[in-house]
């Protein structure tokens, strides 16, 4: 009998094709956030039963653009740059569920085949996107991260532009906002591959990081605007009062999460 490895397909007798390895994952990456508040209806319209809208501040939205190199445990893939870098960005909101706040993402859009990989195995909804943002550097032209720094960012996906911002830095802050600041509340969903047999796969999940390092979170102003696209709903989360930008360069391990409700047939 043929013995197959691998964490996720293509499956091999060596493993070596997987599309990603197990956990746990690292991250080194540069985080620039844009937080505002929509119509809280419109982050309610997003969350499926049982999450409910956030006690405090429920319309408050994080847009995060981030800059990543990631790496399995070995650590392998940064030598091998095409395997590791790669970028994203993300709307977050806020939700309750008994009693407790998490964060939520309720878009996401990445540019590698192995971070769509790694959403579907921890329930963000990643899709393919364009997504850019300025890079910090200590000479030249580039900006420095200090009082004054400006960084653009944009985010495209299906050839139109989704969202464009330019944050400037103003000064050191205590946190790096506080939209995407609680655990994360996701669902894991995998329709049946039988017609009309709904979810093989329906659970609702909490993950956060394992470990987490990061360097000075600094505060600015953002100049933010989302655009209308015929497939994407990014737009529907439109910007009433602007809150906060922030920048900070991280560090994060993911090792797994905890299962808080499965509904999929025959789960017990």
């Amino acid at each position: 009998m043929t013995t197959v490895r691998g964490f996720l397909h293509p499956k091999t007798a060596t493993g070596a094709s997987s599309l990603i390895p197990a956990p746990p994952w690292r991250y080194s990456g540069d985080l620039l956030t844009v937080e505002y508040r929509t119509d809280p209806d419109r982050v309610r319209a997003l969350l499926p039963e049982p999450l409910e809208l956030a006690e405090e501040d429920p319309g408050a939205v994080a847009l995060i653009w981030a800059d990543w190199q990631s790496c399995a445990a070995s650590g392998a893939e940064l030598l091998d740059p095409v395997l590791a870098q790669y970028k994203e960005a993300f709307a977050v909101v806020r939700c309750r569920y008994r009693g407790r706040t998490y964060s939520r993402c309720v878009y996401i859009w990445v540019d590698k085949d192995f971070a769509i990989a790694r959403g579907l195995h921890q329930g963000y909804p990643k899709k393919l996107g364009s997504i850019h943002q300025t890079r910090p550097h200590p000479y030249g032209p580039a900006p420095r991260i200090e009082a004054g720094a400006r960084f653009g960012a944009t985010l495209a996906a299906a050839d139109r532009r989704l969202a464009q911002a330019v944050v400037t830095l103003r000064e050191p802050a205590p946190a790096n906002g506080f939209v995407n600041a609680h655990p994360m509340a996701h669902h894991r969903w995998l329709p049946s591959v039988e017609k009309g047999g709904g979810l093989a796969l329906d659970e609702l999940v909490e993950s956060g990081a394992a470990s987490f390092e990061g360097g000075r979170s600094w505060v600015g102003d953002a100049d933010l605007e989302l655009f209308a696209s015929p497939t994407e709903e990014l737009a529907h989360l439109e910007i009433r009062e602007p809150i906060a930008a922030y920048y900070r360069q991280v560090g994060v391990v993911w090792d797994g999460g905890r299962l808080l409700e499965s509904h999929t047939s025959g789960a017990q």
